[in-house]
């Protein structure tokens, strides 16, 4: 089934240095990008990510230091990703938790304002997940039926990515499932906002999860000691918490949020600025 779309979707895989989003970097990127009425487009590069490739990744996606030594960083790219990616919703396999944050996280560094506002984004793992929990090439071989070649290429990846939900279209048309209040739901609709509804798992407040909305949409931490807790009230009673993130191994897309969040403390006088 052909997705039914009414503006330009991407589906991209990235391969990397590592699995950090605050400290790895791409070393390729591949995007295909599907225009209303059908017609793609596909952009692939590789990036000089400007630090080491470890050993044990280099193993899994074969890129070796050699491969990108003369290839282009990510900052030199970044203009012109961002003009490809212009106006367009976003998918990949498992990229609400990694492709996503640290393709922002590039972004960032490169000092260039990728907008997020008004993309909606489909994780294409989180659907499997629900349905049926395998890796990506089991995926690939139980929704079409063939064997996944060279994946761990980044091109491979998000081609056979968007083949895989183009197959879930088609096999759950119709599917009825239940609710957390009981009412019956079909799972899988053909338009972009309804899967994108579908393949989130949490409402995060920044891209890796780190922070997330509660059910009165207050944002809480999801990790550590103060895991469930509103961050406004941490940051009031814990002056140095904020600090000791601003300084750690975070994402800068979750140091944003957690500043504007403080920021916002201050203009409501929860807290002084001392």
């Amino acid at each position: 089934m052909e997705l039914n779309i009414t503006k330009p979707f991407a589906v991209f895989d990235l391969e990397t240095t590592g699995l950090k989003v605050a400290t790895d970097r791409i070393v390729e990127i591949s995007i295909v990008k599907i225009l209303p009425g059908g017609n793609q487009k596909i952009y692939t590069k590789k990036v000089n990510p400007t630090i080491p490739i470890p050993a044990q990744t280099t193993e899994i996606h074969g890129i070796k230091d050699e491969d990108v030594k003369d290839a282009p960083t990510f900052k030199e790219l970044a203009h012109e990703l961002n003009q490809f990616l212009d106006n367009c919703d976003l998918a990949g396999y498992n990229s609400n938790k990694f492709d996503i944050p640290l393709l922002v996280e590039e972004f960032l560094r490169a000092e260039v304002d990728f907008e997020l506002k008004g993309r909606r984004f489909v994780d294409i793992q989180n659907i499997f997940h629900k349905m049926e929990p395998r890796t990506l090439k089991a995926a690939y071989m139980f929704y079409c039926n063939s064997e996944l070649v060279n994946n761990h290429s980044a091109e491979a990846d998000a081609v056979a990515t968007y083949e895989i939900l183009k197959s879930q279209l088609d096999m759950y048309k119709g599917v009825e499932l239940k609710d957390k209040k009981g009412n019956i739901t079909e799972p899988i609709v053909n338009n972009i906002e309804a899967l994108s509804e579908f393949s989130t798992q949490y409402k995060n407040a920044d891209l890796i999860g780190h922070i997330v909305f509660n059910e009165d949409k207050v944002e809480v931490f999801n990790f550590g000691k103060h895991k469930g807790k509103s961050v406004e009230q941490v940051f009031e009673k814990e002056k140095s918490y904020y600090d000791w993130m601003m300084k750690g191994d975070f994402p800068l897309s979750t140091k944003k949020v957690i500043t504007a969040i403080k920021l916002r403390g201050f203009s409501q006088g929860l807290f002084s600025k001392r």
